[in-house]
């Protein structure tokens, strides 16, 4: 049993019937859940004025809870960086608190990865996730492992196009003795949502990651907007610094006649066609229901074996890391199915 703290840094919770399903959820799986009283302030679009929110995640680091949650992204983050105390956030990191989060918490994830190396969780939110009608399966395994402190990995099948394009790539080094495996080891793990990420170029913080692995993804932007995203990291030169891209879920757009074919597929062989680092997709994380949980801000190894990706980030909570290996994976291939 886990102390989940629940506190809403960004947008305002509209769905409030989403919100008491997630807390019952948590629940009724065991946990002991802590609602912070600004959960459901509302001001403008925000989950209350600046100062309000600000409080929120100050009161979240404060907690010694198990895991700070977020009741849900939007947008809000962006605009409080410049006052969050990044050192009593690394600190209650440090003394064991997890924080989670996606979409609009990509901002503070990057932003306490940039000012204080500390490490936190791209996984659920509480109202999308654990307060849909079914929360998925795999979302749940891997906050379990997450709770349970044995998460240690997660993999995922790679589409066939995915193996012929890394080939020619470097990055991912082919390993001697074992036959066909391509992996980086020691990488930092990085990312998030695209949008909120490259929001965040040029200022303090954005993490200054060379020689990791950066994850995105992004929800409600049609490939152009996604091309033109990746084009400023590229010319910004951050893609080229990484040993691997990988990309997640981009959902809920649509394509118009006038696109011609051109499609998310065509940006990524774009894309591709611009790196020599490796360009993986189908990464199970973004506004999806079935999201692994992955550690933003700590060192990694990636694997390629066949069309079997993994990402293990082993002795985070002792234990074997091999057990990642096959954990990682078990989530993958009901995600592949």
């Amino acid at each position: 049993m886990s102390h989940i703290y629940i506190y809403s840094p960004s947008s305002a919770v509209r769905d409030k019937a989403a919100f008491r399903r997630g807390l019952a959820r948590l629940k009724a799986l065991g946990h002991e859940v802590e609602v912070d009283e600004a959960a459901l302030a509302s001001q403008q679009r925000f989950a209350g004025d600046d100062a309000t929110r600000l409080a929120a995640i100050h009161r979240a680091a404060a907690s010694g809870a198990d895991v700070a949650l977020i009741s849900r992204g939007g947008y809000g983050l962006t605009r409080l960086l410049p006052q969050v105390k990044y050192k009593a956030l690394a600190k209650a990191v440090e003394k064991g608190t997890q924080f989670v989060g996606l979409s609009d918490f990509t901002a503070l994830q990057a932003a306490l990865l940039a000012q204080a190396g500390a490490v936190t969780w791209a996984g659920p939110a509480l109202g999308e996730d654990f307060g849909a009608e079914a929360p998925d399966d795999i979302m749940e395994a891997c906050f379990d492992d997450l709770t349970g402190g044995h998460g240690e990995g997660s993999g995922w099948r790679l589409p066939a196009a995915d193996i012929e394009s890394i080939a020619g790539t470097r990055g991912l080094a082919l390993t001697g003795g074992q036959k066909g495996i391509r992996k980086v080891d020691d990488a930092v793990l990085w990312g998030g949502n695209l949008s909120v990420l490259v929001g965040l170029l040029g200022t303090p913080y954005f993490p200054n990651v060379a020689g990791g692995v950066l994850f995105l993804e992004d929800v409600n932007e049609h490939p152009y907007r996604v091309e033109r995203m990746l084009t400023q990291l590229l010319h910004a030169g951050v893609l080229a610094k990484q040993k691997a891209v990988l990309l997640g879920q981009f959902t809920n757009y649509k394509l118009v006649p006038h696109d011609k074919g051109f499609k998310l597929a065509t940006v990524v062989a774009w894309l591709r066609s611009q790196l020599k680092v490796p360009v993986l997709t189908g990464l199970p994380f973004g506004h999806v229901p079935t999201k692994v949980l992955l550690p933003v801000g700590a060192r990694v190894t990636l694997a390629v074996d066949g069309r079997d990706a993994f990402i293990v980030w082993g002795h985070r909570h002792g234990g074997d890391a091999h057990h990642g290996h096959d954990h990682g994976h078990d989530h993958a291939h009901h995600h592949s199915h």
